[in-house]
């Protein structure tokens, strides 16, 4: 069953649609990037997936990009509006994955410790600026404090899985994978496979933490 529900938040309305497994054992929140929104590749995909094995997927469109803004504001704002949303995550009863893609991952792993979640997914974590290496992000993603899963792909110019430091997480490539996790039609898989590297990936680390 899915539904969608306005969440008010000091930074604005934000957007919940819930996909919701029959017997959930937990809660996968997961946020967008600052360049799009809940319609991404990997975020349709893992909505789709995960309600077959038990955990409810909540995608959370962040309040900036509700009010029809084309641009994402501040970190500050961004990790405002998460934190408003969280009650409403957490309404359930259950264990909440914090959850995003890029800006959104970041966000998950900045307020992961505070707000008590069980887990951070980390969709294309954007660990520098495309073409700045030495404005590394690292720090965030290593001070998460909760389990994290990485899901990175092979070619993405804001960190190649090569690039990211050792640390207390499990990274994923995603071979030949852009930001988007688009893969060129010379690769050696083809769309639907880079999706479904995603979705087992993400069932696999979730379900095991519940």
């Amino acid at each position: 069953m899915t539904t969608s529900k306005i969440v008010g938040t000091d930074a604005g309305d934000a957007r919940v649609t819930w996909h919701e497994a029959e017997k959930a054992r937990l809660v996968l929140a997961v946020s967008h990037g600052a360049g799009g929104g809940i319609e991404a590749r990997d975020l349709r995909a893992i909505a789709a997936a995960l309600p077959g094995h038990g955990v409810t997927v909540a995608l959370v469109e962040q309040p900036w990009r509700v009010a029809g803004k084309k641009v994402a504001p501040a970190p500050k704002t961004l990790d405002t509006g998460w934190r408003g949303v969280w009650p409403a995550l957490a309404a359930p009863g259950l264990p909440v994955v914090s959850g995003g893609r890029s800006a959104g991952a970041r966000v998950a792993c900045r307020t992961a410790t505070e707000l008590g979640a069980a887990g951070v997914l980390a969709l294309s974590f954007p660990l520098h600026p495309p073409g700045s290496p030495e404005k590394s992000r690292a720090a965030e993603l290593l001070g998460a404090g909760v389990p994290t899963l990485v899901v990175q792909g092979g070619n993405d110019p804001f960190g190649k899985p090569a690039e990211f430091p050792d640390g207390d997480y499990e990274l994923v490539e995603v071979p030949h994978g852009d930001h988007g996790f688009a893969v060129p039609k010379r690769a050696d898989i083809g769309q639907e496979r880079a999706v479904t590297i995603i979705t087992d990936a993400v069932t696999a680390w979730v379900t095991a933490l519940g």
